[in-house]
């Protein structure tokens, strides 16, 4: 299982990436192991608010269908629309292939998420 230093983690299986006011969200490198071969994303709506722990979007593998969590509030500010055309490439790239940008509306949320350590614990304990 791979982490990246610098992100937040949830324990949902999602990862932030903090960039001003900004939230890059995709799903972990554990989580898309765990999903398998991914061959479907479903993204939400650019201007969508939502509230941390609302359904961000939906990833379909060759073994099930699971909902991505966001795990901060804001307003859908951008879709990564390529995962339309190539949702492999969440297996490829887990860290790259960020699922939406969020304009976060509550920095202090960011606060409850996990560091990378915290979040490989989290994973070893929970196996």
């Amino acid at each position: 299982m791979k982490t990246v230093e610098g992100l937040k983690y949830s324990k949902e299986h999602e990862w932030v990436k903090v960039d001003g006011n900004k939230a890059y969200i995709g799903i972990t490198d554990h989580a898309q192991n765990s999903l398998g071969e991914i061959v479907f994303v479903e993204l939400p709506e650019t201007g969508a608010e939502l509230n941390s722990g609302d359904v961000l979007g939906v990833v379909e593998s060759v073994k099930a269908a699971s909902d991505v969590y966001t795990p901060v509030s804001g307003v859908v500010a951008e879709v990564n629309e390529e995962l339309e055309e190539s949702p492999e490439k969440i297996n490829e790239a887990p860290y790259e292939s960020w699922i939406a940008v969020l304009e976060l509306s509550d920095l202090s949320e960011l606060d409850k998420l996990l560091d990378a350590g915290e979040y490989e614990k989290y994973c070893k304990e929970e196996a």
